[in-house]
């Protein structure tokens, strides 16, 4: 599917806005609402249906489904759900069942408050404040925000791993969601990485999936959970947000596929970022001691993997703790120094393959695979 042909869809922070508008509405003029029309971050203006309203004496709610178009997010198609309510003075904003609650510092939602993003509340509060401007209300409300089956939600994302417990967060920036977006990839690993240093990790561990991870966390067991951060196809981008944290030591752990672009100097690994150098593979197997015919047969290779599999079965182990080491070097030369790196090697079944440390001027292949 080509990305122009991709639907945009909207936040969970611009359906909660939406909500709250219309449960205020609601509550203001005791009539339930059927949509809610709210501006976004971007300055655009959108209209959104309210699947459910009620309304009593002193509360209502509201219920807006949300749509992520065609982005590939968990929270798709849940019930973004505002209670509204009076209260002496000022604008308060909670967050009810299925919002997760942060429970570790680094996040931009301070310890024990809800995961309500500061953009998302600032939206809130605004259309909040326009409404009892405009109706000449005196007394202050009090806005609740929950999504049924949240916590559920919440175990196929990263909150747990962030210290936001016991549901999703509201979030959003700019009110859309743009479909396979590599910034909010980025700004989640940028997120991960400060809850990770205000957790006092100075060493963390960075891989290309969830496959790399588990074998990571395995590896480095005696690290906390928030030392673990997936880089996805972002290797260049996550070493320098390391360096910029002050993150003294970063291990890459992964695959023969990627890792091999790491080490041609290849920062970002997406299959149609750079292919892979077949006649650099060649020359490593060369420089392991590998016969003329394989060497021949290495440069004649349709994938990364099958190399690796040529060179596994014949025994020359050397060859991957070489490709480790490059990417060590590599890795250290896009930050411009300034940490120690490793690198480690696994096959998809978790088999160690290579491993690889380097400081600013040091030379150290480790090839123990105990």
């Amino acid at each position: 599917m080509k990305k122009e042909n991709l639907r945009e869809g909207y936040t969970t922070g611009a359906c909660a806005t939406a909500a709250t508008k219309a449960a205020l509405l609601a509550l203001i003029t005791g009539m339930k609402q059927t949509e809610a029309t709210i501006m976004l971050p971007i300055g655009r203006e959108v209209t959104f249906p309210v699947a459910a309203c009620e309304v009593h004496l002193h509360v209502a709610s509201a219920t807006v489904i949300k749509d992520g178009g065609d982005d590939p997010d968990v929270t798709h198609g849940a019930s973004i759900v505002a209670t509204v309510s009076w209260t002496e003075e000022g604008i308060h904003i909670d967050g009810g069942e299925g919002v997760g609650r942060v429970t570790k510092p680094g996040l931009p939602v301070p310890i024990g408050e809800a995961a309500i993003n500061p953009v998302p509340r600032q939206m809130m509060t605004e259309v909040a404040r326009q409404l009892l401007t405009k109706y000449g209300v005196t007394c202050g409300v009090s806005i609740v925000i929950s999504v049924p089956n949240g916590e559920e939600m919440a175990k196929k994302t990263l909150n747990g791993r962030l210290g936001i417990m016991g549901g999703i967060s509201i979030l959003g920036t700019r009110g859309i969601v743009v479909p396979f977006s590599t910034s909010a990839y980025r700004a989640s690993i940028v997120r991960a990485l400060e809850v990770a240093v205000a957790c006092g990790c100075d060493h963390v561990v960075v891989t290309t999936g969830g496959r790399s991870e588990h074998y990571a966390m395995k590896q480095y067991s005696h690290l906390p959970q928030e030392a673990f951060i997936e880089m996805g196809d972002f290797v260049g981008f996550t070493l320098k947000q390391c360096k910029r944290l002050g993150i003294k030591k970063v291990s890459l752990v992964g695959m023969m596929g990627k890792f091999s672009k790491v080490a041609q100097g290849v920062m970002m690994v997406h299959s149609k970022s750079a292919p892979v150098d077949f006649h650099f593979l060649a020359r490593i197997a060369e420089q392991c001691g590998a016969p003329t015919h394989m060497i021949e047969a290495v440069k004649q290779a349709n994938t990364a993997s099958q190399v690796g599999d040529m060179m596994y079965e014949a025994g020359y182990m050397s060859f991957f703790d070489l490709l480790c080491d490059y990417c060590c070097q590599h890795a250290l030369r896009e930050v411009g120094g300034g940490m120690t790196v490793e690198t480690t090697m696994y096959t998809l079944k978790g088999q160690l393959l290579g491993k690889a440390v380097r400081s600013d001027g040091t030379d150290e292949i480790n090839r123990d695979r105990g």
